[in-house]
C-alpha cells in the first residue's frame, strides 16, 4: 500500500491560489466552520402528512378499525397506517383504493387536503433530507 499523509500536511504543502492560471477557482488552505443552518421555523405542511391526517380523520368518523379499511382498500394495517401518519406518499392508486374503502370519493379527500393546505394547517418545522 501507498504511505499515509496527514491532511494537516496536505494543507500545508497545497499550492496559493496565486500561483495557479488566473482562471484557476481559488483553493482554500484554511479550514473554516460551515455557515450556521437556519432557525428551524414554520412551514407548510407535506402533502402525504395532511391526506394521511385526513384519511385517518375520515376512518375514525366512521367509527372503524384500521384492519377493516385497509381490508377493503387491499393493503395491510401497517401500509395504511404510514399513510395516515405522513409516512408514505401515496400514488393516485392508492389514494384512490383508501378512499373508495372508506366510501369517499377521491375528489373529496383531495378537497379537504387542499383546504388544510390553503390555511396552513399543520404547519410544522423545516424539512431535512438526508444526505
Amino acid at each position: 500500500m501507498g504511505e499515509v499523509i496527514s491532511l494537516e500536511s496536505r494543507r500545508r504543502s497545497a499550492v496559493p491560489p496565486e500561483a495557479g492560471p488566473p482562471d484557476a477557482v481559488p483553493r482554500r488552505t484554511s479550514p473554516e466552520p460551515w455557515p450556521a443552518s437556519p432557525a428551524p421555523g414554520p412551514t407548510e405542511p407535506l402533502w402525504r402528512e395532511v391526506v394521511g391526517r385526513r384519511l385517518r380523520d375520515l376512518r375514525r368518523a366512521r367509527g372503524e378499525r384500521l384492519a377493516d379499511t385497509a381490508a377493503r382498500a387491499g393493503m395491510s394495517p401497517q401500509y395504511l397506517s404510514e399513510l395516515e401518519r405522513g409516512r408514505k406518499d401515496p400514488s393516485s392508486e392508492i389514494l384512490a383504493a383508501a378512499a373508495g374503502a372508506l366510501g369517499v370519493p377521491l375528489r373529496e379527500i383531495v378537497r379537504l387536503a387542499h383546504a388544510d393546505l390553503a390555511r396552513g394547517a399543520g404547519s410544522r418545522g423545516s424539512v431535512r433530507l438526508a444526505a
